[in-house]
C-alpha cells in the first residue's frame, strides 16, 4: 500500500503542477498545441483550456485518493497520448518544446535527441506509475480506502454486537 501511496502522490503533484502552470499561462499551452501540428486550429483554444483543466482534476483526484483506479487509468491514457505526440513530432523532424510544464512551441535543433529521449522516458515512467495504480488502487490516506474501511469496520461491529451465527459462546451456560 505504501508504494501505491507514494506513486499516487507523485503523479498527483506532477499533474497538478503541470496543469496549473498551463492554466496560469494559457498562451503557452496554446502555442505548445499548435507546435505539435496535429489538431486543427479550431480545436486549439478548447484544448488549451481543457487539457490543463483535466490535468488539475486528475491531480486533485489522485491527491485525495478518490476514484483512484479511474483517475490512474485516465492518467495512463493521457501519458500515452503525450508519448504519441512527442514521438510524432520527433519522427516528422520538428523541434519543439513539449509544453509539458508550461512554455511550448518551436525551438532550435540543438539537443533535440536528448530532449525528446528524456521526455519519452519520463512519460513512460509516469505511464508505468499510473498502470501500477490501475492494478493496485488501494493506497493509504485515500478517500477510496476510507469508504472501504468504514464499511468493513461497520460490518465487523455488527457481527460482534449481534453474534447471530449460532456459534456457542463458551462463557454462556447451555440452555436445556
Amino acid at each position: 500500500m505504501w508504494v501505491g501511496t507514494v506513486l499516487r502522490l507523485i503523479l498527483s503533484g506532477i499533474l497538478f503542477w503541470s496543469g496549473i502552470v498551463k492554466l496560469v499561462e494559457p498562451h503557452g499551452a496554446r502555442e505548445a498545441i499548435i507546435a505539435y501540428r496535429v489538431f486543427p486550429p479550431s480545436w486549439v483554444d478548447l484544448l488549451g483550456w481543457a487539457l490543463p483543466a483535466g490535468e488539475v482534476a486528475l491531480g486533485a483526484l489522485l491527491l485525495v485518493g478518490l476514484f483512484t483506479r479511474l483517475a490512474a487509468l485516465c492518467t495512463a491514457l493521457l501519458m500515452v497520448g503525450f508519448i504519441i505526440g512527442i514521438s510524432s513530432v520527433w519522427i516528422r523532424g520538428y523541434s519543439i518544446d513539449c509544453g509539458c510544464f508550461g512554455g511550448g512551441g518551436d525551438v532550435g535543433e540543438a539537443g533535440k535527441t536528448w530532449r525528446y529521449s528524456s521526455e519519452l522516458l519520463r512519460d513512460f515512467l509516469f505511464t508505468g506509475m499510473a498502470v501500477y495504480l490501475v492494478s493496485w488502487p488501494r493506497t493509504r490516506w485515500a478517500l477510496d480506502s476510507l469508504g472501504a474501511t468504514m464499511s468493513t469496520s461497520n460490518s465487523l461491529d455488527d457481527d460482534d454486537d449481534n453474534n447471530d451465527d449460532d456459534t456457542p459462546n463458551p462463557l454462556e451456560e447451555p440452555t436445556p
